[in-house]
């Protein structure tokens, strides 16, 4: 049986592969909701070591699979890991993607999700975050559409970070030949060392 969802649009998404043409990502990575690795691999490609963390088993296997098969796997790792417990991942990362995973929180599900993301973030390290806008005009009609102002209420100074840039763009989806219109955030973390 072929796993296949929404998501799963068996690519990078553009925005993700624009940042890394653009040197955005350094040292070490960590993919939230890697699901099957494109953006992952895409990273792991341009020469770094990159970390996929994702909860659904099937999707992690099909990940490393596709990992040996563009001889990746030494650069690529993929673990098995609910995002919503970032706090207790152990590890930090120099550059973190969350692609269309923030989005899915709303109220205090979001501010604890951002502050695990500070957790897995060094200090000064960056933090890119695509999610839909709430911009977009449907059909279809994605849940979960983040507001600007919803960007600048979860990654402000007084909660760890420093926004850099946010931009339109679109993320590519099975549900949308189009495209569903999108934010890029890229945030610095501007937590001290502990």
């Amino acid at each position: 049986m072929t796993h296949h969802s929404p998501w799963d649009v068996r690519a990078p998404q553009p925005a993700v592969r624009e940042l890394v043409e653009a040197g955005a990502f350094t040292g070490e990575v960590l993919d939230l909701g890697c699901g099957f690795g494109e953006n992952a691999l895409l990273i792991a490609a341009s020469g770094l070591s990159v970390t996929g963390v994702d909860r659904d088993a099937e999707a992690l296997r099909r990940a490393v699979g596709l990992a040996r098969d563009r001889d990746l796997g030494a650069r690529a790792r993929f673990v098995r890991y609910d995002v919503r417990q970032l706090a207790d991942f152990g590890e930090a990362f120099d550059t973190v993607l969350d692609s269309l995973v923030f989005h899915a929180f709303e109220g205090e599900a979001r501010r604890d999700y951002v502050a695990g993301l500070r957790s897995v973030v060094r200090p000064g390290g960056r933090l890119h975050v695509l999610c839909y806008s709430d911009r977009h005009v449907g059909p279809p009609n994605p849940p979960h559409k983040v507001s600007r102002a919803d960007i600048d209420e979860a990654f402000s100074d007084a909660r760890g970070w420093t926004v850099e840039e946010v931009r339109e763009t679109r993320s590519i989806s099975n549900l949308a030949p189009d495209g569903i219109a999108a934010w890029m955030v890229t945030c610095v973390s501007n937590r001290e060392e502990s």
